[in-house]
């Protein structure tokens, strides 16, 4: 009897099993084009362990790419119909007729980090010291930081320090061996400085407020085709309640980041709570029309600090930037 019993249980639980994998078959399918080791891949990793996708009634596929660039690539040619990137980006698409859309994803950003062995203790005691910069001339943070020098100490940061720009781990290894005093780095590199033992000098919130900038900045988000947006809408709607709902998770829930502690590549404690603190960090609280306004302020600024090699032929941020579900 027991064994009957046994045998009835698995059948059914075959069947529930196999009526759920063929649902989820059925449901539409979206292409995420994703860095290899970005932190976006923590989120995706918690929709897919706590089936959040499937819930809201879509599916998602992960396209490994190797570079920022081949994101963009990829989607500008449909073989991807999501990216993270910045909201820069998608202006200077949509001022050039390519209409491109941004949902804020995260607010997370570098700052500038300094050794704890310094006596630096303001921006203006940087001045004629080297500091490493990530992402080259025109990243934003260093533009921001260039404005903010300029508006508090009447002087560019280009002058002030000695920028060095190189790859982020790069910079994080010759601040930690002593021959770089500071770094401006991105926000997950910050964080390993300062499980490090760094000392942050100023960070971007402070340096919006130095610049007048209220509200909060979101920094990178979904991008993607409006075209293929609105054809489809409920999809993508489907995966960003998928996507709140893991950042919610992810605020909230310890045992989500033990579950995913892998993927942060964090070599000891120290390193994983402190990325842990700087992901939950970046999560946008603002509604998407509050931080278009916040945005529209800042575009101001990095168009005039990186001119058109930044912003290209856009002269404000075009309306239709921002997506809104639910509809524009």
């Amino acid at each position: 009897m027991f064994r009957t019993v046994v045998r009835i249980w698995f059948a059914v639980c075959a069947l529930v099993w196999g009526t759920d994998a063929a649902l989820a078959a059925d449901l539409p399918t979206i292409r995420i084009g994703v860095l290899q080791y970005g932190t976006v891949s923590w989120e995706l990793e918690v929709i897919k362990r706590l089936g959040l996708a499937e819930r809201e009634g879509v599916r998602f596929e992960v396209v490994p790419l190797a570079l920022k660039d081949a994101a963009n690539v990829a989607l500008q040619g449909g073989s991807v119909d999501l990216i993270v990137n910045d909201w820069i980006w998608v202006a200077r698409q949509r001022a050039d007729g390519r209409e491109f859309a941004f949902v804020p994803y995260s607010r997370a950003i570098g700052s500038v980090m300094v050794r704890p062995d310094s006596n630096i203790r303001s921006l203006a005691d940087l001045r004629g010291q080297r500091l490493g910069v990530a992402g080259g001339a025109l990243d934003k943070s260093w533009l921001l930081l260039r404005a903010y020098s300029r508006k508090t100490l009447g002087e560019d940061a280009a002058k002030l320090v000695k920028p060095d720009f190189g790859a982020p781990p790069l910079l994080n290894a010759l601040m930690l061996k002593g021959e770089l005093p500071a770094v401006l780095n991105f926000w997950h590199f910050s964080a390993r400085l300062r499980a490090a033992g760094m000392r942050e000098l100023l960070s971007l919130d402070q340096i919006l407020q130095g610049l007048g900038v209220e509200g909060e900045l979101p920094m990178v988000g979904w991008v993607f085709r409006e075209d293929w947006a609105n054809k489809n809408r409920p999809a993508l709607e489907a995966f960003l309640r998928a996507s709140a709902k893991a950042k919610q998770a992810m605020q909230e829930s310890d045992a989500v980041w033990a579950d995913i502690r892998p993927l942060t590549q964090a070599e000891d404690d120290a390193t994983f709570t402190a990325l842990k603190q700087g992901f939950r960090a970046g999560i946008p609280t603002a509604d998407v029309a509050r931080a278009e306004r916040t945005a529209r302020s800042v575009f101001r600024i990095l168009a005039d600090e990186g001119g058109t090699d930044l912003v290209g032929s856009a002269t404000a941020l075009p309306a239709g930037t921002f997506w809104r579900a639910g509809g524009r």
